[in-house]
């Protein structure tokens, strides 16, 4: 297969080896392949004779981490909320977030539509006879730059009220104050939390004789 060079290339990747193999001066090399002193003195340093890819970068945020859209992403697949329950939900562990920062967020990892979402659970319904303050907490496993990550997510489906956040692990202690953050943070009282059967959650079957649970006894403390 014949080499292929970007359209402005002035040399070939044979001049190229050959400049990198040669102990002549930049002036002797310039006039030998007629180019100029500049572009010898680029091909000199190089380790690789081929183009350094060029054209435009992927865009990315200049206000939020890779973490941060990492999150927000897993946060609208999870709950297929609508754009203004994405922005309050992450805001209070990512305050930096504002709704244009959301909404090209959103744009640039192709979920700014519902409709072209395709989420990690099928459509919800909203639970409009549920009383208000019946709260689901789940668990989302999140890829980031610095590996994956725990996102905890608790959602009110009948006023729409939720709360995020990402830690680098999931167990009860993490999950017991997240419980504590959400009923901090709700401007109602907590009637119920529907969760999973995780050990973040409940004693497994083999420790029916331990003491209660960590997120139980939240949950008591609080009467839910």
């Amino acid at each position: 297969m014949g080499q292929v060079l970007h359209g402005s290339a002035t040399t070939t990747e044979a001049i190229r080896r050959a400049i990198q193999q040669s102990q002549e001066s930049l002036r002797a090399l310039s006039k030998r392949y007629g180019i100029n002193q500049k572009t010898v003195a680029k091909w000199k340093t190089r380790t690789s004779v081929a183009d350094v890819p060029t054209g435009p970068t992927p865009p990315r945020s200049t206000v939020l981490s890779v973490a941060d859209e990492a999150a927000i992403v897993a946060f609208r697949k999870h709950t297929l909320l609508p754009l203004d329950d994405c922005l309050y939900a992450p805001q209070p562990s990512i305050p930096r977030l504002t709704c244009s920062s959301l909404h090209r967020c959103l744009q640039r990892h192709s979920i700014s539509r519902l409709p072209d979402i395709k989420g990690d659970k099928a459509a919800k319904k909203r639970f409009k006879n549920d009383p208000i303050g019946d709260f689901h907490i789940d668990i989302a496993q999140v890829q980031t730059a610095e590996g994956k990550r725990a996102l905890f997510v608790a959602i009110d489906r009948t006023s729409t009220f939720a709360l995020i956040e990402l830690h680098a692990s999931a167990n009860k202690m993490v999950a017991a104050q997240f419980l504590r953050t959400v009923i901090q943070a709700v401007p109602y009282a907590l009637q119920t939390v529907l969760t999973d059967n995780g050990i973040q959650f409940t004693n497994r079957s083999a420790d029916r004789y331990a003491c209660a649970h960590l997120f139980t006894r939240v949950c008591e403390e609080h009467g839910i």
